[in-house]
């Protein structure tokens, strides 16, 4: 608790109200890479507690809209041009559900989905990677052409595999490991633009 006070990006966190520090992850990326549009549909995989819905929002504005997805209930935002829906991302009709609620095809995908960590690190980097394909599937199924897709991965002997199908899907992917991940974790993201 003491470290987490001391945590930069925590305090920033709860100064400018973002419900999680994580939302500083995403900020970054749409900035340098402008990931994000005004206008954009975004889909959110794994986005309880809601704070990488509240940094979309932002990059969305008024006009977009951002649909958040996870197996825990999210407390709602207050702006209008989003919601929350209680889907596991590993259910085959998770894709159908996302479908329902979204005004069009998806311009981007974002998933920060996350294992529960067992502490083996062979097993949370597997599961990690088996988590990034399940979002990657349904990337395919709601993004439209030309969409981008931005998804945590862990490092490991799993990881090259898994870009290597990013690239087939994708223009553009890169490997990124942005200023707020902590130091000593193991957490990258891959950011994949223009779906093939």
């Amino acid at each position: 608790m003491r470290e987490r006070k001391k945590d930069y990006f925590y305090r920033r966190a709860k100064e400018e109200r973002f419900r999680s520090r994580a939302a500083y992850k995403l900020l970054e990326v749409v900035e340098r890479y402008d990931v994000i549009k005004m206008g954009d549909v975004v889909v959110d995989l794994g986005a309880a507690p809601g704070g990488w819905m509240q940094a979309s929002l932002g990059a969305v504005g008024e006009n977009g809209y951002v649909l958040g997805v996870d197996v825990k209930e999210i407390e709602p935002l207050e702006a209008e041009n989003t919601r929350s829906i209680i889907c596991d991302i590993n259910d085959p009709q998770t894709v159908e559900a996302i479908k329902e609620f979204l005004p069009h095809p998806a311009d981007v995908v974002i998933s920060d989905v996350s294992p529960n960590i067992s502490g083996v690190w062979e097993v949370d980097h597997a599961r990690q990677i088996d988590l990034a394909r399940r979002s990657l599937l349904i990337a395919d199924s709601v993004l439209k052409l030309g969409g981008n897709f931005f998804v945590k991965v862990f490092q490991g002997d799993l990881l090259e595999d898994f870009v290597y199908e990013m690239r087939q899907g994708f223009q553009f992917v890169r490997l990124i490991k942005p200023e707020a991940s902590r130091r000593k974790s193991s957490e990258l993201f891959v950011l994949g633009t223009g779906k093939r």
